[in-house]
């Protein structure tokens, strides 16, 4: 028999209302026996309740909602109390419902207990997390969309292909003398075809899934006082670094998350490279190239005078590696200052042409090039992003990508048997993403990561 379980489904701190969920097959009559009333409770009804500790004093008083399974978010009975926001009403409440018998929950067990019970797939219950997480109004939508199913309908929809086509290829096995006849026609070859179509459409949407709920982390660099405070003010729209005609003002690292195009960046801000024997600017200086090693981009600002060529020589030189143009955009900022500015252009520089973006932060003068030049090299593609999705689902679509091309292959070369095994390899990796196929150490990896309480 499971345990029931409860767990504060509120954030911590105070607020107007807090939550406790019960779930498991005696939720009911342990609530009950703190409300002292043996009156069952309709499904569904919101019920105003005293809760009373075992000396009979009020804890609060609140409604309570009860879910009679499997008509609940758990597919268990779920009872909810709502009382008042204080954490140590909360946990004198969580503590009277454990010494009735309920058992502390464990962070995500809710949802793990909803995705055992058949109420939600593997990658619905991921986006509960998703949505809880979302950082940005685009990275919500595209969670509620995962959780409603979208993402595990496009899955679905690739294995339904699939095991049309391991049915086609093990009979083929079945009746090896009319083996070739099986592998070699048109439908075997178009439906292997539409497979590894829908699974590359599936990665590329997964992808831009998984950058709307990690994002990207960017960092801006360059020489004392180019204005690299100034524009990570300026892309965050708060006055967050000191600015300061003085050069040296960054000495530390400032970060900050922000968004672009409902796309979510870790921004760093970082001192100012140039030589000197300051220990303090010494280790502002190893602290930014550290995180221009571990950075996925780096805006490298110059001076609207300065010549870039130069500037570039000035970076390498503290450096063991210019990162690749992908990585480096350069961006000239204080246009404002020149009669005529130039466009945006390409730099060559050591054999590579790195783009530069000429911007004024102080007119605000093609910010919003570079924020579009950001999102782009991001990878991040115009238009609503149908799903969530994370980097274990990206993963398994790429060794289903990689064994699907190796299948098409045997197929070609009329090796069935070889065939039905890279089929079964596509088939195990989509089913890692829904939960068909799954261990438990993927579920305590995966649930261990949610809040307490879902």
């Amino acid at each position: 028999m499971k345990t029931t379980i409860a767990a504060i489904a509120t954030p911590p701190g105070q607020g107007g209302v807090g939550i406790v969920r019960v779930s498991g097959p005696y939720s009911l009559r342990i609530v009950l026996a703190i409300t002292q009333d043996k009156a069952q409770p309709e499904p569904r009804k919101a019920y105003l309740k005293r809760f009373i500790d075992n000396d009979a004093r009020v804890i609060d008083t609140g409604l309570l909602l009860y879910f009679k399974a499997p008509h609940s978010f758990t597919g268990e009975d779920v009872v909810e109390l709502q009382v008042h926001g204080s954490p140590m009403v909360l946990n004198m409440l969580l503590r009277q419902i454990c010494q009735q018998g309920a058992s502390m929950a464990r962070p995500g067990e809710f949802s793990e207990r909803a995705y055992l019970n058949g109420c939600m797939d593997l990658a619905q219950a991921e986006a509960v997390a998703d949505l809880i997480a979302a950082g940005s109004e685009q990275a919500a939508r595209s969670a509620q969309n995962s959780l409603q199913g979208e993402f595990s309908r496009h899955v679905q929809s690739i294995v339904q292909n699939l095991i049309t086509l391991r049915v086609h290829v093990e009979a083929a096995i079945d009746f090896s003398e009319e083996e070739t006849q099986w592998l070699g026609d048109t439908y075997t070859e178009q439906l292997g075809k539409t497979v590894l179509e829908d699974l590359g459409q599936c990665l590329q949407v997964a992808e831009q899934g998984v950058l709307l709920q990690t994002g990207m982390k960017i960092v801006i660099a360059g020489r004392p006082n180019v204005g690299k405070s100034s524009l990570l003010n300026a892309l965050s729209g708060q006055d967050l670094a000191i600015v300061s005609d003085t050069a040296g003002t960054t000495r530390d690292l400032i970060h900050q998350q922000i968004n672009i195009e409902g796309m979510p960046l870790h921004i760093v801000d970082t001192a100012g490279l140039h030589n000197t024997h300051d220990p303090i600017e010494q280790e502002g200086i190893r602290r930014a190239l550290h995180e221009v090693d571990r950075a996925d981009g780096m805006l490298f600002l110059v001076d609207a005078h300065a010549d870039a060529h130069q500037e570039l020589e000035h970076m390498a030189s503290h450096m063991s590696k210019l990162p690749s143009p992908d990585k480096l955009l350069l961006v000239r900022n204080k246009t404002d200052i020149l009669a005529d500015p130039d466009p945006a252009l390409s730099l060559e520089f050591a054999g590579k042409p790195y783009l530069m973006l000429p911007i004024s932060v102080k007119t605000g003068a093609g910010l919003q090039a570079l924020k579009r030049e950001i999102a782009q090299r991001a990878g991040r593609q115009p238009g609503e992003v149908p799903y969530s999705a994370r980097i274990r689902h990206t993963d398994a679509l790429r060794r289903g990508q990689a064994a699907m091309t190796h299948a098409l292959e045997q197929l070609q070369h009329g090796f069935a048997d070889l065939a039905a095994e890279d089929l079964r390899t596509v088939q195990g990796a989509l089913g890692e993403i829904t939960g068909t196929f799954t261990t438990d150490d993927l579920l305590t990896r995966i649930f261990s990561s949610f809040c307490l309480g879902k």
